[in-house]
Parts: structure tokens; C-alpha cells; sequence
């Protein structure tokens, strides 16, 4: 079975030539559906370039990416823009609500591109919101909530329409120790139930959480390790003491 993302051998290079700069230098990435990946880098390492790639922000300079079984390394602006509203759910550091609208209609907004009926769109938003433990604030505007509950509606609009992908880019970013561990509870729950996550951050303490942690450095993936590589080479030192 194809993976979920695939990424054969991805550059990004920007000024070609003589002062080119590889943003991303050869990467190739494979995660399966189900997975919870965090990728995890520091600043000029490249994850923020690869995020845009993985969210179709962006297209590389050569390489594939192969995302639910279509290549999109060359698509189109509008192609991409159609991929990111049917693939990919988004959460982002900085929330990204629409400050007048109320948080089920922010977690409506996406379904709305989606061309999802009135009804059957209300109906998600209300089960999304739930999930993230929001039921008694949909009908509050950011302004009227903390930043970890704003992020919750993040969430909520995310999966509300069940993307194959989440997407989510520093996503406890300006949040206190107490809302990054409810955000993380929330994103490790979601997994269990099937989603597949890719956590962009450059936090170690939150890749901890990810079953799967890849590091990228200068352009290139320097590490890619589960949970279960960490506890066979623990068992193994342990042995070896």
C-alpha cells in the first residue's frame, strides 16, 4: 500500500547558481497513514520550507511528493489551493480565526469551500468542537477566549471535515505550559482514533509526544527514529552497563 506522503529526493533551492541557498537538499520522507510524526529542526534548518511543501504551500525545485497517491510536486496555484481544502487540515502557532466569526462558524469556514451542505456543515463543526471539549463555547468569538481555547477551535476547524492529513506548524507556539500539554493530550487522542498528524516544531520536550521524530539540518534529514528505535538502544545501553 502507498504511503500517505511520499517524498522522493526534494530540493529547494533558491538564487541557482554560483550563491545558491539549498533550503531543502535531497529529502526523502515517507509517513503512513495513522502515523504521528514531529519534525523537528532549528531555525534555518529547513522544516519551515519542508511544511510548506508537505502542506502544499509551496512546490520544490526538483524531487516528488506524492500525497494520497497524487503527485502534486507540479501542480498548478489553483491545483494546490484544491489539494490543501480536500487534503490537508492546518494548525497553525498564530490560531488563524477569523476575529468576527464565532468559533463554529471559524470551524464551518473550510466546509464551506468544500461546498458541504448547511446542515450536514453544522453537524461536524458541533461533533469537532466536541472533541477538543469546546461544546459550551461555540458560540464565543476569539477575543472571548483564551489562547488555548482558541487553539482548540484551530483544532476543531482542522478535522471537522476528516482530511487525511494534519498538518500541524508549531502548533503550542504562544501558549502557557498547562494549554501545550491539553493541545498536546488533545493532538495524541486524535492520533489514537486514526489521524495522521505531522507536527512541525523545533521543541524537543514537544516532539516527545510524536511516535516518530525526524530531524532536519541544513536541508538534509539527519535523524528519523519511533519510539520503539529509543527503547531498544535504552534496553541495549542498559545491557551493556
Amino acid at each position: 500500500m502507498d504511503a500517505l506522503i511520499n517524498v522522493e529526493d526534494m530540493y529547494k533551492i533558491y538564487n541557482p547558481g554560483e550563491n545558491e541557498v539549498r533550503a531543502l537538499d535531497g529529502v526523502s520522507l515517507r509517513v503512513e497513514e495513522g502515523e504521528f510524526v514531529a519534525i523537528i529542526g532549528h531555525s534555518g534548518s529547513g522544516k519551515s520550507t519542508l511544511m510548506n511543501m508537505l502542506g502544499c504551500l509551496d512546490v520544490p525545485t526538483k524531487g516528488k511528493y506524492i500525497l494520497n497517491g497524487k503527485d502534486v510536486s507540479r501542480l498548478s496555484d489553483n491545483e494546490l489551493s484544491d489539494v490543501r481544502n480536500n487534503y490537508i487540515g492546518f494548525i497553525f502557532q498564530g490560531f488563524n480565526l477569523v476575529q468576527n466569526l464565532t468559533a463554529i462558524e471559524n470551524v464551518e469556514l473550510p466546509l464551506i469551500y468544500r461546498r458541504v451542505e448547511k446542515k450536514e456543515r453544522r453537524k461536524l463543526a458541533v461533533e469537532a468542537l466536541k472533541k477538543v471539549g469546546l461544546e459550551q463555547r461555540m458560540k464565543h468569538k476569539p477575543a472571548e477566549m483564551s489562547g488555548g481555547q482558541q487553539q482548540r477551535v484551530a483544532i476543531a476547524r482542522a478535522i471537522a471535515a476528516a482530511p487525511p492529513l494534519i498538518l500541524a506548524d508549531e502548533p503550542t507556539g504562544n501558549l502557557d505550559s498547562k494549554s501545550t500539554r491539553d493541545i498536546m493530550q488533545i493532538l495524541e487522542e486524535l492520533n489514537e482514533q486514526g489521524n495522521t498528524i505531522v507536527l512541525i516544531t523545533h521543541d524537543d520536550g514537544i516532539a516527545e509526544n510524536a511516535k516518530r521524530v525526524v530531524r532536519i539540518m541544513d536541508g538534509r534529514i539527519e535523524s528519523d527514529t519511533t519510539k520503539d528505535d529509543i527503547s531498544v538502544e535504552e534496553v541495549e545501553d542498559s545491557n551493556e552497563e
